[in-house]
């Protein structure tokens, strides 16, 4: 039997979903060297070839084509799908969190303690839609779920063991894994600078999956023409300048690439866009979106419309697409946003996932868990966020885990832009919790930059959940939980663009009563924020005061102008804990140069006195009054110590 060592390495190796580049890795040598072991032109000593052996999971025989079973067989597919031996052992010892892992591979090789959420892949294949892009938060498992999803469809790899004792396994769809060839492209390091750097860094995506589909060239069952437009393509993309040819292969090379791989496997491609909204976002927050905005649609529009290649298309995002531009006449798209019931379970952690992780790594679950880390909707499905509950139960501390990512700079960028109708509603927003807004959930807001758009983009990130959808695109939305009130501290800050820390020191001396430094820290604040022209009346200070009361919600419910005793306070902090002062802050401005500012700011504190707006507040209480000319300010303060009679100390 003639045997081609360099084909059965390059299959097995494939079968393994490693690249050449990998191999080379573990190996120790060169990829030259090894690139060339599979192009048959140099033969590895019988030490390499154990090596080899060992890193595939593999027999000599198997490399050579002899099947380990029966002595003068040719090896076969089925022979090489088993499980590498001796590689996994899923009972060796206890699994860990792998937290930040983002490859499902990765994941499962390490024997990590993992959420099953393979159920995505089976309403995944059963959903009747050919084209389906699912939005959600950032942090919510989509990258993990989306390198899931390739490694169960994929031809080119072997993933069966991967699968062991999941969901999927038990599913009518069990027998497809591995059955069909795949594009997988995640786009969410896709984040430059500048137009040039983007089209650069598309394009090394791109080349990435060219460069694995590279020996189907060499295999004589492509056409002459494909093979042609294969090289075409690979040089097109692999211009340094951004040329045209370069740009618009960016448009069609991935609709090229399916056509390519269907007449090689006889079978029609599943394409994986994960994140593919982030070029978007970063292009936008950069300023050169319109540079590139062709690119984008093109590339988006010639792989999902009308690609006779194509079998089924999964994308992931943080925003929906928009209805025009973008996908003009995409009628085979499904989207499922955060309030579609569609996938509500696959990403993010559901409170039974929860208390099991919590239990498995001897972590409290507790109300305080609950407050931090709940409060997601996704259809009628509440969700906590996976990466902040991992990372708690790793270290064991109520923290905010939920880090800054690309799309927060649009959010910070689109909240300067806002008018005053806007602010109407984010403060009661600030205020209360929850406001009822128009949202546009099916738009993205780089393509449409309205108000609508923006609560969209805050529903769409995660920045604010629906509690009840009154009617189309008439929502009551409210803010999930204590860290995500973490992340309008930081937009809070963006918008008076004050450093976040300056104002978390002058809230902690105002907790603390430290008035003196209080009032030393917040007229510092008023003149580094840039516009005078933002301070002209006295709700100008109100409303940047509130926004500021933010970092204050772990321990006060915050009200403003709500009735008590006799009228409306500016600001009421109630406290939530015991030993902290609640507090009422009443705002005054003039205009009058000749007005005395300490005057002033007494005035208001006798206001506070004479409404009694501390009437449904006990124990110690500060009375602040706040004067305001322009930039300048005073700041007069009373302690006061209340009793539910009202009798006064």
């Amino acid at each position: 039997m003639k045997t081609r060592f360099y084909e059965y390495l390059t299959r097995v190796r494939n079968l393994r979903g490693y690249t050449q580049a990998q191999m080379a890795e573990k190996l120790g040598i060169s990829r030259s060297t090894y690139t060339n072991y599979e192009r048959g032109n140099r033969s590895p000593d019988l030490e390499t070839l154990e090596h080899i052996s060992d890193v595939l999971g593999c027999t000599l025989d198997e490399l050579f084509g002899r099947s380990k079973g029966e002595p003068g067989r040719e090896v076969q597919y089925a022979d090489l799908m088993c499980e590498p031996e001796g590689t996994y052992d899923y009972s060796a010892k206890k699994k860990r969190l792998a937290i930040g892992v983002q490859d499902f591979r990765f994941l499962r090789e390490r024997n990590a303690y993992y959420v099953d959420k393979t159920q995505f892949i089976e309403e995944f294949l059963d959903s009747w839609y050919q084209v389906t892009l699912v939005t959600r938060p950032r942090r919510f498992g989509k990258t993990l779920n989306m390198t899931m999803l390739r490694e169960f469809l994929d031809c080119t790899r072997n993933s069966a063991w991967l699968f062991a004792e999941t969901k999927i396994e038990k599913s009518v769809y069990a027998d497809w894994i591995n059955q069909y060839p795949v594009i997988f492209l995640s786009f969410l390091n896709v984040k430059a600078e500048n137009s040039r750097e983007m089209i650069r860094q598309l394009s090394d995506l791109f080349l990435e999956e060219y460069d694995r589909y590279m020996d189907l060239t060499k295999s004589g069952k492509l056409s002459q023409r494909k093979k042609e437009m294969f090289f075409q393509n690979y040089r097109s993309l692999s211009e340094k300048q951004g040329a045209e040819e370069q740009r618009s292969c960016l448009c069609h090379g991935l609709k090229d690439l399916c056509g390519i791989l269907e007449e090689y496997y006889g079978k029609k491609v599943f394409l994986l866009l994960d994140e593919y909204d982030t070029p978007f976002m970063y292009a936008n927050s950069r300023g050169y979106y319109g540079q590139v905005r062709e690119i984008l649609s093109g590339m988006l529009s010639f792989s999902l419309k009308g690609n006779s290649s194509l079998e089924k298309a999964m994308l992931t995002g943080v925003q929906r697409v928009a209805k025009e531009n973008i996908f003009s006449g995409l009628n085979n798209l499904m989207v499922c946003t955060v309030k579609d019931p569609e996938y509500k379970d696959c990403f993010g952690f559901t409170e039974e996932e929860v208390r099991e992780l919590l239990d498995y790594c001897e972590a409290e679950f507790s109300g305080q868990v609950k407050a931090m880390y709940d409060g997601y909707k996704i259809g009628d499905t509440e969700l906590y966020n996976p990466w902040s509950i991992s990372c708690y139960g790793a270290r064991k501390k109520l923290e905010s885990y939920w880090v800054n990512t690309s799309e927060n700079s649009m959010l910070k960028n689109a909240l300067r832009e806002q008018g005053q109708l806007f602010f109407q509603s984010y403060e009661e927003l600030l205020e209360r919790g929850q406001v009822t807004v128009n949202a546009d959930a099916a738009g993205a807001y780089y393509e449409n930059q309205n108000e609508t758009a923006f609560w969209g983009l805050l529903l769409n990130a995660g920045m604010v959940t629906i509690e009840e959808e009154i009617r189309e695109d008439l929502y009551k939305v409210r803010v999930p939980n204590l860290e995500v009130w973490k992340g309008f501290q930081d937009l809070t800050a963006s918008y008076l663009q004050v450093e976040e820390g300056k104002i978390d020191k002058m809230l902690y001396y105002l907790q603390t009563g430290d008035m003196e430094r209080f009032s030393r820290e917040y007229k510092r604040i008023l003149l580094e924020i840039p516009s005078y022209y933002d301070l002209k009346d006295e709700n100008s200070y109100h409303m940047m005061m509130l926004g500021m009361c933010v970092f204050l919600r772990g321990t006060y419910q915050v009200r403003s102008n709500r009735e008590s005793g006799r009228g409306r306070g500016d600001i009421l902090l109630y406290s939530r804990k015991w030993g902290c002062p609640s507090m009422i802050l009443e705002f005054k401005y003039t205009r009058d140069k000749s007005e005395n500012l300490e005057d002033l700011a007494l005035k208001a504190i006798g206001q506070i006195k004479e409404k009694n707006y501390s009437a449904d507040m006990t124990g110690q209480v500060w009375y602040v009054g706040l004067a305001h000319r322009g930039k300048e300010a005073s700041v007069k303060w009373e302690m006061q110590i209340d009793f539910p009679d009202k009798r006064r100390i």
